[in-house]
């Protein structure tokens, strides 16, 4: 997949970015060189998984536990405009 110049320039406004003709084509290039490298990986077998000392390869992982969390009222109790179970915060980003 090639990154068109339509694509510099969206992934720039959305960074806040003016660019110089010479940085879209820059920024263009080494985007298109990123994917291509990108693409090679993928062709590539690269599922691995990390085992301590004491597991074998064949080591079966813990079951995944849900715990809940009872600290979030107490936070929010001290938070200056809360809304349960959120944090209300002043918009800083103005298009």
């Amino acid at each position: 997949m090639k990154i068109s110049r339509e694509d510099v320039l969206r992934v720039a406004e959305l960074a806040y970015l003016d660019l110089t003709e010479g940085e879209l084509a820059t920024y263009g290039k080494q985007l298109n060189e990123i994917l291509d490298y990108i693409g090679k990986l993928n062709e590539l077998d690269t599922m691995a998984q990390v085992l301590t000392d004491d597991q074998t390869a064949d080591a079966t992982l813990r079951e995944d536990i849900e715990v809940p969390c009872h600290g979030a009222a107490e936070v929010l109790k001290q938070a200056p405009d809360p809304e349960p179970p959120y944090f209300r915060v002043p918009k800083v980003i103005e298009r």
